[in-house]
């Protein structure tokens, strides 16, 4: 009990001040993107506050228990990870959105097993970087990394779902540069990668390469394909400095931005509350990866830092990429923003990362059971 007290002192609070900011600012933009949505804003206000609050529950579990604890468990979560995997694929099982395989469904309770799948494999490879650090340059090592992770990537490639395998990806280059992979072998890597381009463009799904001819030129399809971005940076335009206010985006009141409460919300955000608003929520964002960052480098052992920065390119990448894709630098994915887009399997797979970075902030320093 004692210990218990000990470590709750040592629970970085201003990092969960500044998530639950991020969320209340969702919350507030949830409530204004679905104001003329046919279910009601009151609707998904309960359920993103719902999330929220399963979210904090599942936050504290991963918080209390020892993450030398998850070491033990790498290979149990390993195998229950590709588990979940298997079944979105197994017909009868697995349901079907936009074209991909990527929920399961148990009574009236639908959820993403790649979301959860994420910190999964977060733990399974700080747990073998780590085990592996004093040999991470050399090839036969690289090739063990390598081929541990493949079977997962596979499977939720099959799904398809290309964004979470490049979340997959970015979250594997920050742990193995972290590690302290050689330069030559990420410039191996890139080499490897742009020659394969052409056989990674064939084995993409029809629609997958669509979204990257018309991310390339949007006007190419600008009542179908391309309509998605187009009215996503009509809005982020309309915003200008001050935003056209809460409640009174044009793109966003009319519906004339699509997945404005999920994908595109960064965009209501830019158009309602202009380039402050959104400046202020990115600010927000930095900070927390910015504290992430600082308990990554004061983590007490190898392991504890693995994790938090598979954590760090977890969230960052998310960032970056439902940024980009709203303001119409990158092509669309479908990756929602953290803290932000309504969704309850991602907003508690955020949760139970934030977590994990406390767990490992609150064991700094050695305590004794």
């Amino acid at each position: 009990m004692r210990n218990d007290f000990k470590l709750i002192k040592k629970i970085d609070f201003s990092l969960i001040i500044i998530v639950l900011m991020i969320c209340i600012y969702g919350v507030v933009i949830i409530s204004s993107s679905t104001l003329n949505h046919r279910l009601g804003p009151a609707h998904f206000i309960r359920s993103q506050i719902t999330s929220i609050t399963i979210g904090l529950i599942a936050m504290a579990g991963m918080m209390f228990v020892n993450y030398k604890t998850l070491k033990r468990l790498a290979l149990p979560i390993y195998l229950v990870s590709n588990a979940l995997l298997l079944m979105v694929l197994m017909v009868g099982v697995g349901q079907e959105d936009w074209g991909a395989s990527r929920w399961i469904r148990i009574g009236g309770i639908g959820f993403q097993p790649a979301d959860f799948v994420k910190i999964g494999l977060i733990i399974c490879l700080a747990k073998i970087v780590d085990d592996q650090r004093d040999f991470i340059n050399q090839p036969i090592t690289l090739f063990k990394i390598i081929g541990f992770m493949l079977l997962p990537l596979s499977l939720i490639m099959m799904q398809p779902d290309l964004g979470t395998t490049l979340v997959l990806a970015s979250i594997i280059f920050g742990v193995l540069f972290m590690a302290g992979l050689r330069y030559k072998y990420i410039f191996i890597g890139a080499v490897v990668g742009l020659l394969t381009m052409p056989v990674f463009w064939n084995l993409l799904e029809d629609y997958q390469r669509t979204r990257v001819l018309i991310f390339l030129n949007p006007e190419m399809d600008p009542m179908g394909a391309g309509y998605q971005i187009i009215q996503s940076k009509r809005a982020v335009g309309a915003g200008m400095l001050r935003g056209q206010g809460l409640y009174s985006g044009t793109q966003s009141q009319y519906g004339f931005l699509p997945e404005r409460h999920t994908d595109f919300v960064f965009s209501v955000i830019a158009e309602e509350l202009g380039f402050i608003g959104a400046s202020i929520l990115l600010f927000l964002f930095i900070a927390m990866l910015v504290k992430c960052v600082y308990i990554a480098m004061n983590a007490k052992d190898d392991f504890g830092m693995f994790l938090v920065v598979g954590v760090v390119f977890m969230l960052a990448f998310h960032i970056f990429i439902n940024v980009g894709m709203a303001i119409g630098l990158m092509p669309v994915t479908g990756k929602p923003l953290p803290f932000i887009s309504h969704g309850g399997t991602f907003m508690l797979t955020n949760f139970m990362a934030i977590g994990l970075v406390l767990n490992v902030y609150m064991r700094r320093d050695v305590i004794n059971f």
